[in-house]
């Protein structure tokens, strides 16, 4: 059988790819039947674990949210997702404390993420998503920029490791000065470089 289109890329794409996901998640009632129909139902777009309470959900439900899976947590991240306060609760509290901490602000609530996020990740009033600029000596691991070629590529240290939908392939050097385009929302990057540390596939690492 081929495989469901049912996997995020870095963009927020959904796509049938048959690489495997470290995360699920969703946002909203998205199909119909096996079949895509909308990208997003809300604003509220959340990252989950695979397992919790050995819950055990069959996917494709009628009138249920879709299940998407994402390759680490950085391209979950990348996609405009944060994590599910239920069923990842501790990082989903370290994600507010690095939130606030990053953007001098209160901790926010799991509302006041959504909706910022959901500006931060889409033009408003469209389903483009949205890029960012910023200096490449600002970038903090796990970030998502958009390379020249229009490859997506993630921050590791010194070097950037492409992401394909095989997952993660060629390194290249990351530049020590210019501006990036970035992919992830600028709330999660100021979350980053506060200390929340995403996981990234060994891959890349």
């Amino acid at each position: 059988m081929p495989p469901a289109r049912n996997r995020v890329t870095p963009t927020g794409e959904i796509v049938a790819i048959p690489l495997r996901g470290a995360w699920t998640g969703n946002r909203g009632i998205l199909h119909r039947s096996r079949d895509i129909v909308r990208f997003h139902g809300g604003d509220l777009w959340i990252t989950c674990a695979l397992e919790f309470r050995e819950r055990r959900q069959r996917q494709w439900q009628p009138h249920h949210y879709t299940f998407l899976f994402f390759h680490d947590e950085a391209v979950s991240f990348a996609a405009g997702h944060r994590p599910c306060g239920e069923c990842r609760r501790d990082s989903y509290n370290a994600y507010r404390a690095a939130w606030s901490v990053g953007l001098g602000v209160d901790r926010p609530s799991a509302r006041e993420m959504n909706r910022q996020l959901h500006s931060e990740r889409l033009v408003p009033g469209t389903h483009r998503r949205r890029f960012h600029e910023l200096p490449w000596s600002e970038l903090p691991d796990g970030t998502f920029v958009v390379l020249l070629d229009r490859a997506s590529a993630v921050v590791v240290g010194d070097h950037l490791a492409e992401w394909t939908h095989t997952g993660y392939s060629a390194r290249r050097p990351r530049p020590r000065s210019g501006v990036a385009t970035v992919i992830t929302p600028l709330s999660t990057v100021a979350a980053f470089a506060a200390g929340y540390r995403a996981q990234i596939d060994a891959a890349a690492l």
